[in-house]
């Protein structure tokens, strides 16, 4: 049993508990793949898009509204993180080295090759972060913006994706076929 199975829910129950009594209800076995514990430092919202989706957002002031929004915002546009201090350093880096690729191929002087990276960098590093992402309610705004307006400040958020992370096998029928005809 994880650590996760034995922590006790509000209701006094264990989640293994709660697992064992879903899979005796439905008939489907269930299995705890993926989790976070959130300890909010300001207030927590959350938003459900569909069935596939779900974000938790933590964030300091602004107002209910205010969470929901960056909710969905997040559900829609999936960042990386909250901002470029928070993307993990290998993946900078194995962005600086694709843009440094391709900026040499260009064939221009060293400078204007470094320039080119980091742009290549700074524009990459603006798609992938929540703050600087042009809000979807309303492009003309940033996300820091309509945040900063509300006084308020994103502490974190976790997004989960139904199937995300999953490794699909990939069976090549004809192989197999021949396989077995040969042996």
């Amino acid at each position: 049993m994880t650590a996760l199975a034995a922590r006790p829910l509000a209701s006094g129950d264990t989640v293994e508990v709660r697992r064992v009594a879903l899979v005796q209800k439905i008939g489907e076995n269930i299995a705890l793949r993926r989790f976070v514990r959130l300890e909010a430092q300001g207030r927590i919202a959350s938003y459900v898009h569909g069935t596939r989706i779900g974000v938790l957002v933590d964030y300091t002031s602004g107002n209910e509204a205010l969470g929901k929004d960056l909710a969905m915002h997040i559900a829609a546009t999936k960042p990386m993180a909250v901002s470029r201090e928070h993307v993990p350093a290998d993946v900078v880096a194995k962005e600086r080295a694709i843009a440094a690729a391709r900026a040499a191929e260009s064939g221009k002087p060293a400078n204007i090759v470094e320039k080119m990276v980091e742009g290549a960098v700074t524009k990459f590093l603006a798609e992938v972060t929540l703050l600087p992402q042009p809000f979807v309610k309303n492009d003309k705004e940033t996300v820091d913006a309509i945040v900063k307006a509300q006084g308020a400040r994103v502490n974190g958020f976790v997004l989960y994706v139904v199937g995300e992370g999953i490794e699909k096998r990939k069976d090549d029928f004809a192989a197999e076929v021949a396989a077995m005809t040969r042996g």
